[in-house]
């Protein structure tokens, strides 16, 4: 039988086999480990550019259709590249399914991370944007939106706002993603229930039913991904258009899955220069 990680690990290692590998800069950051709870999921990285002033920060979210197989590792070399360029890239850890995630504890902590960096001297606060590759585009474009949740909902009232966010294939829109089983059955997972079983969960953690942000989002996509289907960046972008949010979606030729987070992949460089733009 094939397993979702085996699928994911299956199409990660035929996509990076075929990266044109270019240089990749040396990180000359300076990283801490940042405790934004008690649960040993509750961690975060902080690479830091050189110096001592203020920089913008970029909250890097991994994906992995929120399994508890797949971590922060994912992450940490992009954080560690943004520092290359001048931003504090900050890789978050979060409890996922299988290690107590979900709903509503995922959310609980990406917000409790995003909101420790307000702590962080040299973060410019009205600078952060977020990045997250697959379901970590999901979790980065909810961040992005946390100030329109409902007072009650998990993650509401931000103490850092997100201002502008990158998904690198993201799983967009939850309620189709459920339909067609993205992950087999990830998403019900996740959310711990069904779009008819409970329509406003997914309502609440969806970017597709959150519309609009009122942040600007840059959409990068593959062509050729096998897990998380182009449709889902491209109706997201024609939603969000028609919703008034100023959106962008680059699509890759020939690019798959994994590349968009390979460091040394040039699918990664056009993901970074998105967030750039971003934050001019």
């Amino acid at each position: 039988m094939i397993t979702r990680r085996g699928l994911l690990t299956a199409v990660g290692l035929a996509g990076l086999a075929g990266c044109k590998a270019a240089p990749a800069p040396a990180p000359q950051d300076a990283s801490t480990a940042v405790r934004y709870g008690s649960d040993e999921a509750q961690i975060a990285e902080l690479h830091l550019p050189p110096g001592t002033g203020k920089v913008p920060a970029a909250v890097v979210i991994h994906g992995g259709f929120w399994m508890s197989d797949y971590g922060m590792s994912l992450a940490s070399p992009l954080a560690a590249d943004l520092a290359t360029v001048g931003i504090a890239g900050y890789a978050i850890e979060y409890r996922r399914v299988g290690n107590g995630g979900g709903w509503p504890a995922t959310f609980e902590d990406v917000a409790a991370a995003i909101d420790e960096l307000a702590s962080e001297p040299r973060v410019d606060l009205s600078k952060v944007v977020a990045i997250g590759h697959s379901a970590g585009g999901q979790l980065a474009l909810w961040a992005a939106g946390r100030g329109g949740l409902p007072q009650d909902a998990p993650g509401a009232s931000p103490r850092v706002w997100i201002r502008g966010a990158v998904s690198q294939a993201g799983v967009l829109d939850l309620i189709s993603a459920y339909r067609e089983q993205l992950g087999g059955s990830a998403v019900q997972d996740f959310l711990g229930t069904t779009p008819e079983l409970n329509r406003s969960r997914y309502v609440l953690a969806s970017p597709y039913e959150r519309l609009p942000l009122k942040v600007p989002v840059a959409l990068v996509h593959g062509t050729r991904d096998g897990a998380v289907p182009i449709i889902q960046s491209q109706r997201y972008r024609d939603a969000a258009r028609a919703a008034g949010d100023e959106v962008t979606l680059t699509e890759l030729p020939h690019v798959d899955h994994f590349e968009l987070i390979d460091p040394h992949n040039e699918a990664w460089t056009t993901c970074r220069a998105e967030l750039l733009r971003l934050l001019d």
